[in-house]
This record gives C-alpha cells, sequence and structure tokens, in this order.
C-alpha cells in the first residue's frame, strides 16, 4: 500500500472534509481544500484511490467522492413512500455499498410537488443519525429503462419494446448473456440519433403463459416482493389469537359468494326477515368484512408496504398482493368452516329497500360455504341445494345444503328489496362487457370470451354499496375521518364532445337541463337494441369523470349517492383499510384504530394514483392475453366493429373476444379520405364510402403481437375493398384532406366503482 507523501492530508481529514463539505467533494476540491501543489494533487490522486479500494470511500457520478455506505452531496433519489404525517421517503435510485441502502426524508418545497415512484435530483446532508435530501429538480421518469425482446441479424442484436407505441429498435451495444428471443429489461444509453439498449436483466421467454403480467409488473414498477421484515411480521400477527370481546356470529349461515377462482374472501352476506314490529316487511343483514386492521396496525413493516402498493393488482395468472400472502390468502380470508375475524356492518332494511339502521362491531363468523356466482345462481334459478363435495384447504361447508339454500333464498329476497331502492335513485346503468381470460393448470390460455352478467353479481353488488353507504354514514355522525369515493359529475367539455358525438345517430342531448346519472339511461333507453348501442354506451363511459379517494365528500354521481366510502375490501384495498381503522376508532372497537396523525388528503392522492397504474397494468396484460389467443387465427377473416377513428386510420376490436388494432388510412384504398373529427368517421373524398364509430365490418386480422398486445387489421378483400355506405350516418363531414398514412362498465365486486 502507498504511503501519503507529507503535505497531503490523511484518510482522516479527506473523510472528515467529504462529510462536512457543503458541496460535492471531487479530487479539484479536496485539493483546493488543503491547497496542495501540483506534485501534491499526483500523490492526492493515488491516495484517493488506495481510499476507495480499501472501501472508506466511493465515486459517486461527476467524479465526486462520498464515505462508503453514505450519499453523494448531490444524487438522483427515487420517492419510495409518503407517510401518515406528511412526510415524503426516498432512496437512492444507485446503491452499490453492501450495507442496506438508507431511507431519506425529503423536505418538499411545496406540499403535493412529489409522489411516490417520481425522480429527483437532491442535495443531501446527514442529520442527527439520518439524512435529509433537498430537491433541486423533478426528473424525467425512468424512460431510459425498456422492456423488450431482442432481435438478431446477421452479428447483431436488436432489441424491440413491448409498448405498442414503440416503433423503433434500438442495437444492443451489451446483451449481458441474453439471446435472440429473450423477453430483457434493458437500459437506454447514448444521444440521438445514437442510441443504443444494455441489457440488465433477462426475464426470460416472452411467450410463457406467465410473462404477460410480468411485462406489466416491470413496466409500471408495480412492488411484487415483500421484504423480510414484512414477512416476519406478518407470520407474527397471523398466529394471534383472534382477541376477545368479539360478537360471537358463527351460529349464522353466512356465505361468501366470490367468483369461482378468487385468491382471496374479504367480504360475506347474510340476511333474515326483521321481526322488529316497526320495520314490516323488512330484513336485517349483515356484511361481514376480513377484520385486516385488527392485523395490521399503523407504522407497522406491512402498513408501511400497504400503503406503498395501494391495492393488489389482478391478472389472470396471478396476483400481486397488497398483504403477504399469509394474510390476504389465509388468515384474513373467510374460507369456509374457519373461525375467523372479522368487522360487521348490521343493516336493517325497510320495505323500500332504504337503509334505516346501521351499526358496526368487531365479531367472530364461521362461513358456511364459499360459493362461486355461478352455484349461487344455479342454485336460485333450480330451486335445488347446492352439491357439498367442494372444500376449501380441506374443509367442508360449515352448513348443510339445505340451510344454505334458505340462506340464498333470503339473501334473494333482501337484495330485491335492495334493487327496487337502487333502480328508484337510477344510478348510471352502463353494463358494458367485461373480458374473462381461462387458463389451463400450467398457466396455458384456453379462451377469451366476455363474462357473464349474473343476478348473482348484482346482489353481491348491491349488499357492498349498502355497507359501504352505512360506512361513510357512520364515520360522518361521529365526525370522524372518512375517505370517501368520489365520482364527480361530467365537465361541460365532455357534455359537448357527446352532444356532438349523439347527433351523428340523430339522437337528441340537450346540454341546458341539470345532467343527472337518469340523464344518460333515458338516452341508453332511447338508442334501443340499435347497432350502435355499445358505441354510446363507451362514448357515455368516456365522458365521465375519474373516481378518486379524498376527505372531502363531494358525493358519487355514478351511484347517485350523496356519501359513500370504501368498507368491504380491505385485503386488496388500501382505502378501505383507513375506513375500517376509522370505525375501529369512533365506535370504541379495541385495537387497531387511527393513529390520530394520518394525512387522508396526501394519501387519497397517493392512492388513486396507485389505482390508476394497477387499472392500467390489468388492462394491458388482458390485451396482451387477447393478442395471443387471436395469433393463431392471424389471416383469418374476422368479425369486427369500429372502436375509434383518428387521422391516420381506425382502431376496430374482434366481437365478443376484445382487443383494439389499427387498420392504417393508407391500406383503405387509392383514394384520400377525409377526417371528420365530431362526426368520428372517414369519409372517401371520390367516393363518399364511410367507416364510422360504430360500424360493424370483417376485417382480415394481419397481425397479432402477444408482447405489445398490438393487432393490426386488413380490409377483407384487400387494398381498395370498401364497405357499403351506412344510413343515417350522420350530416357530411367537412372538406378537410388528410394525407393517406399520416401518422399522426362501472362494477364493484372485483371492480373499482
Amino acid at each position: 500500500m502507498r504511503k501519503p507523501k507529507a503535505g497531503l492530508p490523511s484518510r482522516q481529514q479527506i473523510l472528515d472534509f467529504i462529510s462536512t463539505s457543503d458541496t460535492p467533494a471531487g479530487k479539484r476540491e479536496i485539493a483546493r481544500a488543503f491547497g496542495l501543489t501540483a506534485q501534491e494533487k499526483i500523490g492526492l490522486k493515488a491516495l484517493l484511490k488506495d481510499m476507495t479500494d480499501e472501501g472508506l470511500i466511493d465515486s459517486a457520478p461527476g467524479r465526486a467522492f462520498h464515505k462508503m455506505g453514505g450519499l453523494p452531496k448531490v444524487t438522483v433519489l427515487r420517492i419510495v413512500d409518503a407517510d401518515d404525517h406528511g412526510a415524503i421517503w426516498a432512496t437512492p435510485e444507485r446503491w452499490e455499498a453492501e450495507v442496506a441502502a438508507p431511507r431519506i426524508r425529503v423536505r418538499e418545497r411545496r406540499r403535493g410537488d412529489l409522489g411516490v415512484g417520481m425522480r429527483v435530483l437532491a442535495r443531501t446532508e446527514e442529520l442527527g443519525g439520518g439524512w435529509i435530501a433537498h430537491p433541486m429538480k423533478v426528473l424525467a421518469p425512468a424512460a431510459e429503462q425498456i422492456i423488450g425482446v431482442l432481435r438478431g441479424e446477421g452479428d447483431r442484436l436488436w432489441l424491440q419494446g413491448v409498448e405498442k407505441k414503440e416503433r423503433r429498435e434500438f442495437p444492443v451495444s451489451d446483451a449481458g448473456g441474453a439471446q435472440p428471443g429473450d423477453l430483457v429489461l434493458a437500459e437506454r444509453a447514448g444521444r440521438p440519433p445514437r442510441i443504443t439498449a444494455k441489457v440488465i436483466e433477462r426475464l426470460g421467454d416472452p411467450f410463457a403463459p406467465r410473462s404477460f403480467s410480468l411485462i406489466a409488473i416491470h413496466k409500471h414498477d408495480i412492488p411484487n416482493v415483500f421484504d423480510q421484515d414484512t414477512l416476519d411480521e406478518a407470520q407474527r400477527v397471523a398466529a394471534q389469537p383472534l382477541g376477545e370481546g368479539r360478537e360471537d356470529l358463527t351460529h349464522l349461515p353466512i356465505v361468501a359468494i366470490d367468483p369461482a377462482d378468487a385468491r382471496d374472501h374479504d367480504d360475506a352476506i347474510w340476511a333474515t326477515p326483521d321481526d322488529d314490529p316497526g320495520n314490516p316487511g323488512g330484513y336485517r343483514a349483515l356484511v361481514a368484512i376480513a377484520d385486516v386492521s385488527f392485523y395490521v396496525r399503523p407504522g407497522g413493516a406491512i402498513d408501511r408496504e400497504a400503503r406503498r402498493r395501494g391495492n393488489s393488482v389482478y391478472f389472470p395468472d396471478r396476483v400481486v398482493p397488497m398483504l403477504p400472502e399469509v394474510l390476504s390468502a389465509d388468515v384474513c380470508s373467510l374460507k369456509q368452516g374457519q373461525d375467523r375475524a372479522a368487522l360487521v356492518c348490521h343493516l336493517q332494511v325497510s320495505k323500500a329497500g332504504a337503509l334505516k339502521t346501521w351499526r358496526f362491531s368487531r365479531a367472530v363468523v364461521r362461513i358456511a360455504q364459499n360459493i362461486a356466482y355461478e352455484d349461487a345462481q344455479a342454485a336460485i334459478d333450480a330451486d335445488s341445494p347446492l352439491p357439498l363435495e367442494t372444500a376449501v384447504d380441506g374443509r367442508a361447508p360449515a352448513g348443510d345444503s339445505a340451510t344454505i339454500l334458505a340462506a340464498l333464498k333470503d339473501l334473494w329476497e333482501c337484495w330485491s328489496l335492495l334493487a327496487a331502492a337502487r333502480d328508484k335513485r337510477e344510478p348510471l346503468a352502463l353494463d358494458l362487457p367485461e373480458r374473462q381470460v381461462a387458463l389451463d393448470e400450467k398457466g396455458r390460455l384456453l379462451s377469451v370470451a366476455p363474462r357473464d352478467r349474473l343476478d348473482a353479481h348484482r346482489l353481491v353488488e348491491d349488499f357492498m354499496i349498502a355497507a359501504n353507504v352505512a360506512a361513510a354514514k357512520a364515520l360522518e355522525a361521529k365526525k370522524a375521518p372518512v375517505m370517501y369515493r368520489v365520482h364527480e359529475p361530467p365537465a361541460r367539455e365532455k357534455l359537448v364532445a357527446l352532444k356532438e358525438y349523439l347527433a351523428t345517430f340523430d339522437v337528441p342531448f340537450a346540454l341546458g337541463q341539470v345532467i343527472k346519472p337518469a340523464t344518460f339511461n333515458h338516452i341508453i333507453d332511447r338508442v334501443g337494441d340499435a347497432d350502435f348501442r355499445p358505441q354510446v354506451m363507451e362514448q357515455i363511459l368516456r365522458s365521465q369523470t375519474q373516481a378518486y379517494y379524498a376527505p372531502a365528500n363531494h358525493g358519487h354521481f355514478g351511484l347517485s349517492l350523496g356519501s359513500y366510502g370504501h368498507f368491504t375490501s380491505p385485503i386488496r384495498r388500501y382505502a378501505d383499510l383507513l375506513v375500517h381503522r376509522s370505525l375501529t376508532s369512533a365506535y370504541g372497537l379495541g385495537a387497531g384504530g387511527l393513529n390520530g396523525d394520518e394525512d387522508f388528503e396526501r394519501l387519497g392522492e397517493t392512492i388513486s394514483k396507485l389505482e390508476r397504474r394497477a387499472m392500467e397494468a390489468e388492462r394491458e396484460t388482458i390485451d396482451r392475453y387477447v393478442a395471443a389467443f387471436l395469433a393463431e387465427r392471424v389471416g383469418e377473416v374476422v368479425d369486427a366493429r369500429i372502436t375509434g377513428i383518428q387521422n391516420f386510420g381506425f382502431f376496430a376490436t374482434v366481437e365478443g373476444v376484445g382487443g383494439d388494432g389499427l387498420m392504417p388510412i393508407s391500406d383503405l384504398g387509392q383514394e384520400y379520405f377525409r377526417y371528420d373529427e365530431a362526426g368520428q368517421r372517414l369519409v372517401g373524398e371520390t367516393s363518399g364510402d364511410e367507416y364510422t364509430l360504430g360500424m360493424r365490418l370483417k376485417l382480415r386480422l394481419a397481425d397479432a403481437n402477444p408482447v405489445s398486445g398490438a393487432l393490426r387489421f386488413e380490409l377483407e378483400e384487400g387494398k381498395g375493398a370498401r364497405p357499403s355506405r351506412r344510413d343515417g350516418a350522420g350530416s357530411k363531414a367537412p372538406r378537410v384532406l388528410k394525407r393517406r398514412g399520416r401518422p399522426g362498465n362501472i362494477r364493484h365486486k372485483g371492480g373499482r366503482r
């Protein structure tokens, strides 16, 4: 090891200077601070290399130094959490020390500027044994990372991104051992026009059964691995007894009705005719919800991770849970024949379907049977007992078949009251189909088809809505914090666009009226069974605002309700867990309530963003499965419907399957097509032939890319083929010439009302 020359600072002096310097400390700054000569600077360079080799210091980007295990004075951080006190926390984007990366408190310039997942360039300082970061600028999202598939061409490799909109391929500068055909995570490097890709992780076979959801997980940076502290805490709390003082409801035949492929069961229901003389013809009902707040306490490792995730994310082949599986799929899941901790909403429903009274209690429940929607519907339709051979985790149902059938009948009778009240308030009635992806036991794709919408679905949905309303009103009565599910009325500009769209179908829509959900229902009724009915419902859906979470109540327009919270899914939604905690605190139901320092406004903003992330990831994954399903039909002519019109072509979806694909305007023939934006159509300048929103036609499937989820169509009869002109398509298109080829349902159970 080299010895430092006379006049050079000691190792400790250098470490002290690096630690106390207000600016990044590189070789030049160290030399200036100690007044080194030109000859001594040569010795300093050797000394700094020795210190780096010895693990005393590390080199930061830009050639500055910092203590090994410490932070550079200026570095890139990624926001990872926002706690109940309003504090923002981050971790270094680059961390190569053997010790764990520090958790850094970020001081915002303005409240609300920073959110989870954002990247910032920040100045850091060590203060009181911890780290503080002062943001200098917000950086662009980590667009330098790209997920794609490697393609070989001679002795070169190219990376094709999985994004539908990504048209370019990037030359690969470092494959990292990956081979052509591999799905990889890569970093972009260089500057235009010379941008290359460096592979940082091989993800596997892009066409393997589980790769489609893996692409979404990586693309959207969805946390899918729990750290050991969270797993250890989950094991500890899962082993605790259910707690004393719980109401014993194990004698009631409470049932959980869920999808056949449900991964968790966080709600169950029961009803019986009310014997209260003050409620003739009414019912008593229970909505039992997994008591997650009993297990997940504020400030713990599980709580921090649940808040970071915001919600569970559901893919056809897997679920990325909000809570560790020992809780989400076991101890908190309401499984038949097993005693479970529940937070129960007790409802008194009038003959008119109104909620007369409600109360909440912590209870012990024993689910009589876990029933699939289809099985519950079949039992009611056939008036026949359910088969009892099905067991959950080896346990048979807790009730006999006759008792369970009677319980289902009572639920249906009580639901008829709730349904009548729902019809009276006229919520938004958009019954848009949901795609169901069926996989075999190995995760291979079997089919893609619309999911049936049964009365059993509507029944469970209406019981959940009733409990959510009761939870919000119960908290309002105590002036306790509420995390509302807010859905505001449509904005005027959206209504103007809807009016113009409906005019193309000769459907009137007056803007001067008071807009209610019933207003849109009347439009749907007016359309009747016309071919364009689905398109009208889709356009009405697009005119709506996006629902979000907030502590300020602005009502739920779509449900036509004045107060609405989310209470019924705490296993998979952090918003519901907050409502559980608030109820526990407000009504003195024991441990696991709020700690009093939660910032509901900030939390609402965070979990709303995380919900949108999950929805996008789920939708993209379904698109990839649909493309995989259709890949075997490339070259075939399919029944399609136009779902979008742009100046560069139109988008169409395969009837009964879904999945949007592009039909480029350059492939519509030799003539020019004019784009009528208001009428949402393309009009042939010479022939007058039209392609209009909602038109049904036959198209040839030219390409289906499962990796990107993109489809591409051609005309059935080749280039130049044209559809017949649709009668009553609307007014003539404006004469605006566009160059050819220029690029230019609300549900609850398993959904997000």
